[in-house]
């Protein structure tokens, strides 16, 4: 279960998702938003998980298996743990940039001390850096990181990787009712993004189901907050505050696809049902994985969502 979807990708298009970190999800955070749930690993310390030959193998059969007008806008590694935890990170970007298809990666930058992160991020074409906080209560309470990491040297190394990167650089600050919404936490990141000049900042809300029940989606004026400060401070802003849409790719293998997708990204109930009639299945895939307890469905927002099970004795 390396490579999934397209998956429509408020960011970047159509993204063929690359899941590089074995279950269970292993992070050096633990945010209360996450939407893959919570860490069950925390680590800072890089492994080995998938040799790069086997993702660029199953990335190409994945691709071989879509329709040319179906293929995606980017290769993305957007994991079920920190992509940048995987140290083949920089060989399977390698690999995958021969495809020629671009190659993102979606990382909440708190391994951006260690310089061969830095090197293996800079092979990429589009980075994505987390940056939810601007005080390290703030960083604590949000992301929970690994108590081996520092608040300010992980704000001087994200400043120091954004020196060095030469590709599409973009932030992405997820914004929490009543954690990180007050202005001078807005104002604060605004400071430090400006330092930064990324081709974009992302504000986004909890559009998934969370981690924790704890986290709610701001009010529309802290939102309009955000924003406006960021504005004034004359960064790049964007909100992501909508749903991407149902137009998920598929491989014909209709176990495997929703097995895939909700292990990084949970599937709504109309994502799902467009997903069964593209890979000419019924509902019945999803109640015999849910009878097997390999997915579970979850309501928020008045919507259900398909997400992934682990179990850690399996």
């Amino acid at each position: 279960m390396i490579s999934f979807g397209p998956v429509p990708s408020r960011r970047l298009g159509m993204s063929l998702g690359i899941n590089n970190i074995v279950a269970p999800k292993t992070c050096s955070y633990s945010c209360i938003y996450c939407q893959v749930g919570k860490t069950k690993t925390v680590s800072i310390t890089r492994e080995s998980f998938y040799e790069p030959e086997v993702i660029f193998k199953k990335v190409r059969q994945h691709l071989k298996k879509l329709e040319k007008d179906k293929y995606p806008d980017y290769i993305t590694f957007v994991s079920n743990g920190e992509p940048t935890l995987d140290i083949n990170l920089g060989r399977s970007i390698s690999l995958l940039k021969s495809i020629g298809i671009p190659v993102a990666v979606i990382s909440n930058a708190s391994l951006l001390f260690d310089e061969s992160v830095r090197h293996d991020l800079n092979l990429a074409d589009w980075v994505s850096l987390k940056m939810d906080a601007a005080d390290n209560t703030t960083w604590l309470k949000v992301n929970r990181p690994s108590l081996k990491l520092n608040f300010e040297k992980h704000i001087e190394n994200i400043f120091l990787f954004s020196s060095e990167y030469s590709g599409k650089l973009y932030t992405e600050t997820m914004i929490i009712k009543g954690f990180n919404d007050t202005a001078g936490n807005f104002s604060g990141l605004a400071e430090m993004i400006t330092k930064i000049i990324p081709d974009k900042a992302y504000l986004s809300i909890p559009t998934r189901p969370p981690a924790e029940k704890s986290a709610k989606t701001p009010d529309t004026d802290k939102l309009n907050l955000a924003w406006q400060i960021f504005n004034n401070r004359d960064i790049n802003t964007e909100l992501l505050t909508g749903f991407e849409g149902t137009n998920t790719g598929s491989t014909g293998n209709i176990y495997e696809d929703i097995l895939n997708i909700t292990a990084v990204h949970p599937l709504r109930e109309d994502t799902m049902a467009e997903l069964l009639e593209k890979d000419n299945a019924n509902q019945q895939v999803v109640d015999s994985l849910i009878k097997q307890k390999l997915i579970r469905s979850v309501l928020y927002k008045g919507n259900k969502f398909y997400i992934r099970e682990y179990h850690l004795n399996i």
